[in-house]
């Protein structure tokens, strides 16, 4: 546990004032996301902006191009969110509701990064010497789904995130990368607070149209 203790203290005080700019506007995301508000999307740019430049310049060119991936994300989730719910009829969008997969989509997305993750894994296991292949492996692909479900709105993308990010909490702490660990367990908390806020919302949400639909 003082190892723990020193090591977050130790991340902190070599924390630059970019990862620290990153760090918070990774916290906002979370927060604006729980809201259903689309200025995550803002904070989810400039976050993974930042990381980018960040992961490049200590040679992770892998978790750089990783944050290309949520960079692209970011813009094409704030404009689903604002425009991805199209009445052609009457021809007019508005803010895409929260929807609920069924049990194929899951299946589909699960069984995806379990092979990506073997795939992934065994090749950077036979060819390069990084560190728990099969785990780096899962969080990236798992990361990479579920931001493609936060930018559709699937409810179920919370759960997801709650297994991805306790496994990269572990991870990261194997590394002994104890500040960015800690980020994590912290994550993990907001996220299944988020869990909680969208059913509530998306009940409501289906409440409504029952009702309407009457």
């Amino acid at each position: 546990m003082n190892s723990f203790i020193e090591g977050v203290i130790a991340g902190a005080q070599a924390m630059s004032l970019l990862e620290v700019v990153a760090v918070a506007l990774g916290l906002a995301y979370l927060v604006l996301a729980m809201r259903q508000n689309s200025w995550c999307w803002y904070a989810a740019f400039g976050s993974t902006a930042i990381y980018i430049w960040l992961f490049w310049s200590v040679s992770l060119p892998m978790e750089s191009a990783l944050n290309v991936y949520y960079l692209a994300m970011a813009v094409y989730g704030w404009w689903v969110w604002r425009h991805g719910n199209t009445d052609v009829a009457n021809q007019k969008t508005s803010e895409l509701p929260i929807q609920s997969w069924g049990m194929q989509n899951h299946l589909l997305a699960i069984g995806g990064v379990t092979v990506l993750t073997l795939v992934s894994g065994y090749l950077l296991s036979s060819f390069t010497d990084a560190a728990r292949p099969y785990v780096d492996s899962f969080t990236t692909w798992g990361a990479v789904i579920t931001t493609w479900m936060v930018a559709r709105k699937v409810l179920e993308n919370w759960l997801y995130w709650i297994v991805v990010d306790s496994v990269a909490a572990w991870l990261f702490f194997d590394r002994e990368l104890y500040l960015t660990s800690l980020l994590m367990v912290i994550y993990v908390g907001m996220v299944v607070a988020g869990w909680f806020r969208w059913r509530a919302a998306y009940s409501l949400q289906s409440g409504v149209r029952a009702e309407a639909a009457a």
